[in-house]
């Protein structure tokens, strides 16, 4: 029961977070019959109550704002954009996807505003729990202190993710007197900053509900936040801190699960690897709106789990990723995407014609990642092709599988009351335990750590190697695939070193959303995508002439309704958009 607390709180209090976002001046024409007493806001439950509202657009979702724009995985911005996957569906669903995956963004897109618009409403509702906080009599300094710690880290975390959208970013306080015009021409990091080593420097361990956050999800996102600029000096002591010492706000210590598929399992959630999630529910009266919106489009489309919409197609591309050597080692070199090494497909080939599945050596994530063709869909039974396909020629011959449910689980962690069965309690993984290991991995490689550093991606890589039991199976319980897998024997030099810990970040983490962000960070996004692209146009002549251009397509153009609602010489356009 304590699991599911902090989902249950959100229906009431984004009625009262929004209460004090949204004017109403145009909302009733009659008389008012008294007016509203705001005064529970002022007691602690009336604070808890606005904090659990403020938790609640983790999802990036705000019906009245935005839905699948906002998705916290960051399906269209950091997975398609990374080169994960393909818009997928056809030309003519989402529009406004299309010139994301092209590299030809426009402020007017209406994508990157409901993004926008959701995160800063977090950053609003965060501030009100801090405003409050002062007016509330009945709470203790501790219990003040934790309520305005977990304010300050989802302040952070709003920020944090809309400063690797934008760059650029206005950093609003809850001191701020007019939030509309805080202009964007000072660094948000600092800030950001202050706000999660707050929260990791006054959080309890324990919390009592684990969709809290606790002081090791603060430090989580503190690490990330000194990776993500190139910190690695600061990051280092608090990954070790995190990986030596941190549990979740139930008190278990973070460490990988033997299964990797569990991290993605409605029914499995909230395991040890489970650093910070989105909580998801459904069939608990909120009318779907708790189970995972974001992703309720990703699903095979006609068959198999929820029947819509075929978006989110992964790429050959990132299939070719899972190709091993002799060694059961991923290919390093570039050679991935050559014929000899690509991944067969059925690429062009109908369900009712026949087709032999890729032969040859993969990494066994692969197919707990990518469905494909002749490979069991979760209990679905085998990937059929094409008849799973909206549009083969358009999106590619992939269906996305992270954000998909088991056949048993229907009706149980799904929600049957919408237009889709795709509304699941699947939860989306923010930080996950293999995530904090291939940080700290990229940190020591940094210092020229490498052994310490093969020791950390070999310990996520020994999760598939060491439990072949976990592997897709076929009914006969032979392995679906000649799955081959092992461990690094050396780093022989810090490039070598930074090659391995970037593969093995986009096998571990392919399709969650990273792709982009880690490619920017690392200051290979223009090499990278531009070789993808020529790669993946052959295939989807849609792609041809695309271009990422460098210096400008690192980081998304702030949208201009945003910039008209500030006002003149508020808020400055990023670079070329």
């Amino acid at each position: 029961m304590k699991s599911n607390t902090i989902k249950k709180l959100m229906t009431l209090s984004t009625v009262l977070a929004l209460c004090l976002v949204l004017s109403c001046s145009d909302f009733l024409d009659v008389k008012p019959q008294g007016v509203v007493d705001n005064s529970y806001n002022y007691t602690r439950n009336g604070a808890e109550a606005l904090l659990i509202g403020a938790y609640s657009l983790l999802d990036g979702v705000a019906e009245s704002i935005t839905g699948w724009e906002g998705a916290a995985s960051n399906w269209v911005y950091g997975g398609i954009a990374g080169g994960d996957a393909h818009k997928g569906t056809d030309e003519g669903d989402q529009p406004d996807i299309n010139p994301i995956e092209r590299y030809e963004s426009s402020a007017v897109n209406s994508f990157f505003n409901g993004k926008w618009s959701v995160l800063y409403d977090g950053i609003n509702r965060s501030n009100h729990v801090i405003s409050a906080l002062s007016k509330v009599p009945d709470a203790t300094p501790e219990i003040k202190t934790r309520i305005r710690a977990e304010a300050r880290v989802l302040r952070g975390h709003y920020h944090f993710e809309a400063k690797k959208m934008w760059k650029d970013i206005p950093y609003i306080s809850e001191t701020a007197p007019d939030p509309t015009k805080v202009k964007n021409d000072v660094d948000a990091w600092p800030f950001i900053e202050a706000d999660l080593k707050f929260g990791y420097d006054s959080l309890p361990e324990e919390m009592d509900a684990v969709g809290r956050i606790n002081k090791w999800v603060a430090a989580a996102l503190l690490a990330k936040c000194y990776m993500y600029q190139g910190q690695f000096d600061k990051a280092l002591p608090v990954l070790n801190d995190i990986i030596n010492n941190g549990v979740n706000p139930l008190g278990v210590k973070f460490d990988l699960e033997p299964n990797y598929q569990s991290n993605f399992n409605a029914a499995k959630k909230n395991s040890a690897e489970s650093v910070f999630a989105v909580q998801s529910s459904v069939n608990d009266g909120g009318n779907a709106y708790n189970g995972n919106y974001g992703d309720v489009l990703n699903f095979p489309y006609g068959g198999g789990p929820a029947g819509c919409c075929g978006f989110f197609q992964p790429s050959q591309d990132l299939v070719n990723s899972f190709r091993t050597d002799d060694n059961g080692l991923p290919l390093l070199d570039g050679t991935q995407n050559l014929p000899a090494n690509a991944v067969i497909s059925d690429d062009g080939i109908g369900s009712d014609e026949p087709f032999t599945p890729d032969a040859g050596s993969l990494d066994p994530r692969l197919d707990w990642t990518v469905g494909r063709r002749g490979i069991p869909y979760l209990d679905w039974g085998l990937h059929p092709g094409a008849s799973w396909i909206r549009k083969q020629s358009y999106g590619g011959p992939y269906s996305a599988i992270k954000s998909s449910y088991y056949q048993t689980q229907s009706g149980t962690y799904t929600d049957q009351s919408s237009w889709t069965e795709g509304w699941t309690a699947i939860n989306y993984n923010i930080i996950r335990f293999a995530d904090v290991l291939l940080w700290r991995a990229e940190a020591l490689a940094e210092s020229e750590q490498l052994a310490e550093a093969m020791v950390d991606v070999n310990r996520v890589r020994s999760r598939m190697k060491d439990h072949p039991e976990h592997w897709v199976k076929m009914d006969d319980g032979s392995n679906a695939a000649n799955y081959v897998i092992d461990l690094y024997s050396a780093f022989p030099d810090k490039d070598f070193a930074n090659k391995a810990i970037h593969m093995e970040r986009r096998i571990e983490l392919g399709m969650e959303g990273h792709r982009f962000f880690d490619l920017v960070r690392w200051g290979v996004s223009d090499q990278v995508i531009n070789d993808y692209l020529a790669y993946e146009s052959m295939m989807r002549n849609y792609l041809e002439g695309a271009t990422f251009d460098k210096g400008v397509d690192e980081y998304y153009p702030i949208p201009q309704r945003q910039i008209d609602l500030s006002g003149t010489n508020i808020l400055k356009q990023n670079t070329g958009h």
